[in-house]
C-alpha cells in the first residue's frame, strides 16, 4: 500500500497551484469542476507520483487551527529536494517572494535538512 494524494482546501486556487508549480516544479492535471457544488480541484502530480489534491468550494469554514502551535490532524507534508544548498536556494527564494518561513533552514534530530515554509492556502 502506498499514500495516493493528500488534499487541501484554499480559498485561492489559482494561486495555490502556481505557487506548487513554481517552487516544486508539480505537474497540474486539468481543473475539475462539479458545478452542483461550486467544487473546484486540481491535482498536483510529483515526478515520484505522488499528488496533491487542492481544493476550493465557498462555505468552507475558515480552520481555527492556529499555524504556529501543535494541533492534532495533518500538521505538514514533507517536500523533498535534491540537497542541503537547494533547501537553502529555495528557502531563500520563498521568502523573497514574501511567503512566511516559520522554521529555518537546520538538520533535525533525525537526520533530515529541512525549513518551513507556509503555503499560500493559509486562511
Amino acid at each position: 500500500m502506498r499514500i495516493d494524494h493528500i488534499a487541501l482546501w484554499t480559498y485561492d486556487l489559482e494561486r495555490m497551484r502556481n505557487f506548487y508549480e513554481k517552487y516544486f516544479q508539480v505537474r497540474s492535471g486539468e481543473k475539475y469542476v462539479n458545478t452542483k457544488k461550486n467544487f473546484e480541484s486540481y491535482f498536483l502530480y510529483f515526478d515520484d507520483g505522488c499528488r496533491l489534491e487542492i481544493m476550493q468550494m465557498p462555505g468552507v469554514p475558515v480552520s481555527s487551527n492556529n499555524v504556529y502551535t501543535q494541533f492534532t490532524g495533518l500538521v505538514h507534508f514533507a517536500i523533498a529536494v535534491a540537497d542541503k544548498e537547494k533547501v537553502n536556494a529555495l528557502t531563500e527564494t520563498l521568502r523573497k517572494d514574501g511567503y512566511e518561513i516559520v522554521g529555518e533552514p537546520r538538520t533535525t534530530g533525525d537526520g533530515y535538512y529541512e525549513s518551513v515554509v507556509l503555503d499560500p492556502g493559509i486562511g
